[in-house]
């Protein structure tokens, strides 16, 4: 699609606002980013950043408990929230005439969230029941996402579990919320996007209305995150009773993306040419050739690429045989990055991945409530909600010679080795 023509703002309680028109379809997108995530969470209270997004839904200065459920969902709409490293964001998509009721219902929690004994009591019991669903009672839960940042990193930031312990849950409180809320949820910390079939002053006006008086605060200062990457190979064994095969996750860590965007890219171009697609260089090795891979996947971010700022990551899993040991699948792993960093892949190889990454990136922006939350998180982590524009060009920019020094770069002293065992009986 055509990219748009983005109108920014700034209201004087610092709430930064991207709007992005496109009468396309009679509909519009509004999401609000926060710049929390789990890497803010202080110790001893793994899981808060994500509980807190569940509280969010729960009712707040005008609205009982599921009054924003069904405010959306009658006007036609869809919503939902989500936490990530480094913000949470929420967002609903709805016809173009209820854009003023999605705005009022943003403006609302942001101005006061329901915060009580037994809306906190409530979701800890859903978010505990949400952990046991995907992390406790699944094969490989939390795998790599949770298990792998433990291993590569060091810093309780960068390497604690986001989901959260269960004692961690169990121990938070109304005024912990609270103390959450005053200093990571305030305006200023914040970027409001709206995308869609909008009339930029109209909703400029319908912005100040809403948003206009909700309380100024200080934007909370975000400490650095960095770490040194690992000195040597670090390797952990995972025991896991429901896995059915072993597995390998190997972690690298890749450039910041907010210094070095391009730089990245490289990296993600390479994760395509190792494992996107039956023709890409691992699953045609160790999938149909050898035999002794049963899935495999690479890519940049354990959430997805460009979801955080530095330190991010590059990994590379796979789930094997039980009779091929897990050396194996490593030495053939780093056979084809020697490869590649020996002699960079042909053009048509790096063409078929890279049209590839563009026309994913054309589909996923066309969709209008993954265009808004792209923008959001854009402006928020770098500053250039545009960027998501100009992503298709920039990684078809990426050369041989780039794909090949990243493929060097991911050296076995420098990273992480996750193996997962099972545990739970005959194999």
């Amino acid at each position: 699609m055509a990219s748009p023509e983005l109108h920014r703002f700034t209201l004087p309680n610092g709430l930064r606002v991207v709007l992005a028109p496109d009468a396309g379809a009679p509909v519009v997108g509004v999401s609000v980013h926060y710049d929390v995530g789990f890497r803010s969470e202080p110790e001893g209270r793994t899981g808060f950043a994500h509980l807190f997004e569940h509280l969010m839904f729960q009712g707040s200065e005008s609205l009982e408990k599921l009054a924003h459920f069904r405010h959306v969902q009658s006007s036609g709409g869809t919503f939902n929230g989500s936490t990530h490293p480094d913000y949470t964001d929420y967002y609903q998509v709805l016809p173009s005439a209820a854009l003023e009721r999605a705005l009022f219902l943003e403006a609302d929690r942001m101005r006061a969230p329901k915060l009580t004994e037994e809306n906190l009591r409530n979701q800890i019991d859903v978010v505990k029941e949400e952990i046991r669903l995907n992390v406790l009672n699944r094969p490989y839960g939390g795998f790599p996402w949770i298990l792998l940042p433990a291993v590569l990193f060091k810093t309780f930031a960068n390497a604690h579990n986001g989901y959260g312990d269960f004692v961690d849950l169990e121990s938070a409180t109304v005024d912990d919320c609270a103390e959450f809320f005053d200093t990571y949820y305030s305006p200023a910390n914040a970027v409001l996007t709206v995308a869609g079939d909008l009339d930029v002053e109209t909703t400029k006006t319908l912005v100040e209305k809403h948003f206009g008086d909700v309380p100024a605060r200080p934007k909370p200062e975000r400490p650095s995150f960095a770490e040194p990457g690992p000195q040597g190979e670090v390797r952990h064994e995972h025991g896991d009773a429901l896995a059915p095969l072993p597995a390998i996750a190997i972690g690298y860590r890749v450039p910041d993306p907010t210094t070095d965007i391009d730089g990245y890219l490289s990296y993600l171009v390479l994760a395509g040419v190792l494992a996107d697609g039956d023709g890409s260089r691992l699953q045609q090795r160790l999938v149909h050739q050898e035999g002794i891979v049963i899935d495999l996947n690479a890519g940049c971010g354990l959430f997805g690429p460009l979801e955080a700022r530095d330190p991010d990551t590059f990994s590379i899993t796979a789930i094997h045989a039980a009779e091929v040991s897990a050396e194996q699948v490593v030495a053939a792993i780093d056979e084809e990055l020697q490869k590649l960093a020996q002699e960079p892949p042909s053009a048509e190889e790096l063409a078929k991945v890279t049209a590839r990454w563009a026309s994913t990136m054309h589909k996923e922006h066309d969709r209008l409530t993954n265009r808004t939350l792209g923008l959001g998180s854009a402006e928020l982590l770098f500053g250039r909600a545009e960027l998501i524009y100009e992503l298709p060009r920039r990684i078809a920019s990426v050369t041989v010679d780039e794909v090949s020094a990243a493929a060097k770069a991911l050296r076995p002293d420098s990273r992480a080795l996750l193996f997962v065992k099972p545990t739970g009986g005959s194999q």
